[in-house]
C-alpha cells in the first residue's frame, strides 16, 4: 500500500502540468454550466411560482430530464451539436435545472404572505415586491438548490471527456482503458477536492445571503464572521481569476493553416492520431487541433461529417460493416475499393491509402483455459461455448462483425455474454468472472496479460486496416496531406503498433511521447 502511495505521487510530480490543466479546463466548464443553469433555472423558478398552470409541465420536462442517463443524453447531443464543449455545457445545463427551479419555487412560495401584505401595504409594486422582498428571503432556499447543481456538476462534467471536451474526466477514462489507476486516481481526487470546495465556498455564500435577523447568535459575534467569510471568498474568487487569467494567455490554435485531428477512445487510436498530428506539423506549415479520443466509430464519423474534425483514423472493416452496412467478408481489396467509393458518393469523405496495421478482431482466452480445453481455433471453442462466459465490448455485442454474425457462422451460443466495456474486461479474464474477450490483433493488453488470440479458422472477421479519413473540402485545401499520410502509413506494421501500445498499456508511457519517440526512432522527424 506504502509502494502504491508512493508511485501515486511520483506520477503526479510527473505529470502535474497535465493534471493542473485539465482541472482548469474542468472548473471552466462547471463554472460555465452552472452560471447558465442559475440564469435560466432561477426565473423558471419565478415564473412557475405566479403561474400555477406553468409549473406542471416545467417542472415534468426537468424531471424527464434529470432521468435520462448522462451518456444518453450526450449521445443524442452529438448529432445536433457535434462534439467538444459546446455539448458537455448543454448537457450539464439540464441536468443543473432542476434543483435550481424547485428550490427557487420553494423559496418565494414559503414566504409569509403577512410579509407579502405589508409590502403591498406600503405601497411597493409587484415589481419591486419581487425584487425587494421576495427574492432576497428566498435566497438561502435558491442557493441550496445552487450548492446540490454545482456539486451535481462537477461529477457530470467528467462525462464530458466523452466527446472531447476535455477536464478531468479525461484522466478517468484514460486510465480505465490503459488499466492504469495511478491516472484514474488522478483525475478522479481532483474532481472529489474540487465539488467538496465548490461546496464549502457556496455554502459560505448561502450564509452571507441569509439575512443576519435570521441566523442564530449575538450579533456582534455573526457581524465578524460575516467579515471572514467576505474574506475567505474574495480570496478564492482572486486566485479563480488569476489562474482563468494566466490559462487564457496564448491558449487556442494559432496559425493560418489548422485542421483538426479526431481519434477514437483506445491506446492504439490515441497514438495513432499523436504520430498523425506530429508527421503532419513536421512536414508540413500546417497547425493541428489535437481533438483526440473523443469516442467510437459513430461519434468520430459524425464528428467529421458535420465538420468538428477534419480527418481521423478508422479501419476499414468498420467503415464497412458498421457504418456502410454491408455484411461483414473477409476480401481485403473489396472492402477497402467499395468503402473509400461509398464515402467519397456518399459523405465527400476521402480514404487514403490503408496503412501497414490490420487490426482486426480476436477472440482472446488465457492460456491456462487454452490450455485445460486444448483450444486453438474459433472452432475448437465453440464446441465448448455452451458452457464459457463471454465480456466483450458493447460495439462487438452488438455488431453484425461482432458476436451476433460469429456465433452464425461457427454456430454456437454461450452460456452468457456479457458487456463490459474496454480494459475491465481483462481484468474480469483474469479474475475468472469471464471466460473469453473480444481483443484487437495489435492490442498491447495481450501482451500485457500474456493471451491467446483464437485463429478465426472460417475466416470471419473482415480485415481492419487503419485508413485515414479525410473529409473533401480539407484535401482539397491541403493536397500535401496524402503523400505525408502515404508515407507515415508505409512505416507502421502489426509488430511496430503491438509494441507502442504495449508501452502506453503496460509501461505506462504518454501516447504523445510514444508517438513522437517512434518518429524519431524510426527516422521520420530528425528533431527533439
Amino acid at each position: 500500500m506504502i509502494q502504491f502511495i508512493i508511485s501515486f505521487f511520483e506520477y503526479v510530480v510527473l505529470n502535474a502540468a497535465q493534471i493542473l490543466s485539465l482541472l482548469i479546463e474542468h472548473i471552466k466548464l462547471t463554472g460555465i454550466s452552472v452560471g447558465l443553469a442559475i440564469l435560466i433555472g432561477v426565473p423558471l423558478g419565478i415564473l412557475i411560482s405566479y403561474a400555477a398552470k406553468a409549473s406542471k409541465p416545467i417542472l415534468s420536462v426537468a424531471n424527464i430530464i434529470q432521468a435520462i442517463p448522462s451518456m444518453a443524453l450526450l449521445g443524442f447531443m452529438i448529432p445536433i451539436l457535434g462534439i467538444g464543449k459546446v455539448p458537455a455545457v448543454v448537457a450539464v445545463v439540464l441536468y443543473s435545472l432542476l434543483p435550481i427551479i424547485k428550490n427557487t419555487y420553494t423559496g418565494i412560495q414559503s414566504i409569509n404572505p403577512q410579509t407579502l401584505e405589508a409590502a403591498k401595504g406600503i405601497g411597493l409594486t409587484p415589481f419591486q415586491v419581487l425584487t425587494k422582498v421576495q427574492i432576497p428571503l428566498a435566497l438561502p432556499v435558491i442557493m441550496a438548490g445552487v450548492r446540490i447543481a454545482s456539486v451535481t456538476a462537477v461529477g457530470l462534467m467528467t462525462m464530458a471527456a466523452f466527446i472531447g471536451a476535455g477536464g478531468l474526466g479525461y484522466l478517468v477514462f484514460s486510465g480505465i482503458r490503459t488499466v492504469n489507476n495511478y491516472q484514474i486516481l488522478a483525475g478522479a481526487i481532483p474532481a472529489c477536492f474540487l465539488a467538496l470546495l465548490i461546496d464549502y465556498l457556496l455554502s459560505i455564500v448561502e450564509k452571507l445571503v441569509t439575512p443576519i435577523s435570521l441566523q442564530k447568535g449575538e450579533t456582534a459575534v455573526k457581524k465578524k464572521k460575516r467579515a471572514s467569510q467576505k474574506a475567505i471568498l474574495a480570496v478564492f474568487a482572486c486566485l479563480f481569476a488569476i489562474v482563468f487569467a494566466v490559462s487564457s494567455i496564448g491558449s487556442g490554435v494559432k496559425g493560418e493553416k489548422i485542421i483538426s485531428i479526431g481519434s477514437k477512445d483506445f491506446t492504439e487510436q490515441a497514438v495513432l492520431g499523436n504520430l498523425v498530428a506530429e508527421f503532419i506539423e513536421d512536414r508540413t506549415d500546417i497547425t493541428v487541433n489535437r481533438k483526440l479520443e473523443l469516442g467510437g466509430s459513430q461519434v468520430c464519423f459524425g464528428a467529421i461529417q458535420t465538420g468538428d474534425i477534419d480527418l481521423y483514423i478508422d479501419y476499414s472493416g468498420t467503415i464497412y460493416t458498421d457504418v456502410l452496412k454491408h455484411p461483414p467478408i473477409s476480401n481485403m481489396e473489396e472492402v477497402y475499393e467499395t468503402s473509400k467509393k461509398e464515402l467519397k458518393e456518399k459523405y465527400n469523405i476521402n480514404v487514403l491509402k490503408q496503412m501497414g496495421i490490420n487490426n482486426t478482431y480476436v477472440l482472446a482466452i488465457t492460456k491456462e483455459t487454452a490450455q485445460k480445453y486444448n483450444l486453438e481455433t474459433i472452432s475448437d471453442f465453440g464446441k465448448i461455448a455452451q458452457t464459457m462466459k463471454s465480456g466483450t465490448t458493447f460495439e462487438f455485442l452488438n455488431r453484425e462483425d461482432g458476436l451476433p454474425g460469429l456465433q452464425k457462422k461457427y454456430n454456437f451460443s454461450l452460456k452468457e455474454s456479457l458487456a463490459i466495456d474496454s480494459s475491465p474486461r481483462y481484468t474480469a479474464l483474469l479474475n475468472k468472472k469471464v471466460d473469453v474477450v473480444d481483443a484487437f490483433a495489435t492490442d498491447g493488453l495481450l501482451k500485457k496479460f500474456n493471451l491467446l488470440p483464437l485463429k478465426d479458422d472460417k475466416e470471419f472477421f473482415p480485415p481492419y486496416y487503419a485508413m485515414p479519413l479525410v473529409r473533401g473540402e480539407t484535401l482539397k485545401e491541403y493536397p500535401e496531406l496524402v503523400p505525408v499520410l502515404e508515407e507515415l502509413g508505409d512505416a507502421l506494421t502489426d509488430e511496430v503498433m503491438i509494441e507502442l501500445n504495449y508501452r502506453v498499456d503496460e509501461l505506462q508511457e504518454a501516447p504523445d511521447r510514444v508517438a513522437h519517440d517512434f518518429l524519431i526512432e524510426s527516422g521520420l522527424i530528425d528533431r527533439e
